[in-house]
């Protein structure tokens, strides 16, 4: 009896045993789950948060030294009452006189070197010019658009609109971009002197309409041989006062 009794106390003592100890290592292991499972989210949050800094938006600084675009157009260490108004600021007197030389004060924009008679560096200086606005200039002082569209030969004589640009070198009050009301004046390379000849010597076969792009007025007097004259005769009148002209509406040169 005493024999089994200590077999069952040990059996017991050993169970107790192997539970406590299967007991610790469950403990254990769940303590290290879950520590892995926490250093995770804070290592992911740290990876997060280093990539949102590494990735966000980077604003460049503007460059306070950047050049404008207007001094390419501005001549370096050249004389500054030669400048081209792109590269000044000028006291715009629109008190002066119409027609008269006046004189104005002005400056160098930034960037923009010149010098004096004497080659001495200079920033305020003095221009003289004609007291005028820029649409009172000459036409040779301005550039405009030409117009394909309108007719030259016409009467009463054809305009159109166009946008005139003051040259560089000239200075006036206003804008330097205007627009104005030009006469057609553009040509297609028809010789005022070819289709007068040709109206005189094949004017009755219609060479001179042909010549001109007017083809229906040239089959005209081909098959009338010239309109039995009459028509030839007519033309070269037309044709010489410069009256009839090309068929595009374009100028003799």
């Amino acid at each position: 009896m005493a024999a089994r009794w200590w077999r069952r106390s040990l059996r017991g003592l050993c169970g107790a045993a192997l539970f406590l100890s299967q007991l610790s290592f469950l403990s254990g292991r769940a303590g290290s789950l879950m520590t892995t499972k926490l250093s995770q989210p804070q290592s992911t949050l740290a990876k997060s948060l280093t990539s949102t800094s590494t990735n966000a938006p980077y604003f460049k600084a503007l460059d306070s030294t950047a050049i404008p675009s207007y001094v390419t157009n501005c001549p370096s260490n050249g004389l500054c009452s030669r400048l081209p108004p792109d590269c000044m600021t000028c006291n715009t007197n629109y008190s002066c006189i119409y027609g008269k030389t006046a004189t104005f004060d002005c400056k160098v924009k930034p960037h923009v070197h010149c010098v004096d008679e004497n080659n001495h560096k200079q920033e305020n200086f003095t221009i003289n010019m004609t007291c005028q606005f820029c649409w009172q200039l000459a036409t040779s002082d301005y550039v405009c658009t030409n117009s394909t569209n309108c007719m030259t030969v016409s009467c009463p004589r054809q305009r159109y609109n166009a946008t005139c640009t003051v040259r560089d070198h000239i200075h006036c009050l206003g804008n330097r971009v205007f627009p104005k009301m030009l006469y057609c004046n553009w040509t297609g390379g028809y010789k005022w002197s070819t289709a007068l000849a040709l109206s005189i010597t094949l004017g009755g076969f219609g060479a001179d309409r042909f010549y001109l792009g007017q083809w229906r007025e040239g089959l005209g007097k081909l098959f009338s041989f010239g309109g039995l004259g009459i028509w030839t005769l007519i033309d070269v009148l037309l044709i010489g006062v410069g009256y009839v002209g090309p068929a595009d509406g374009s100028l003799y040169i």
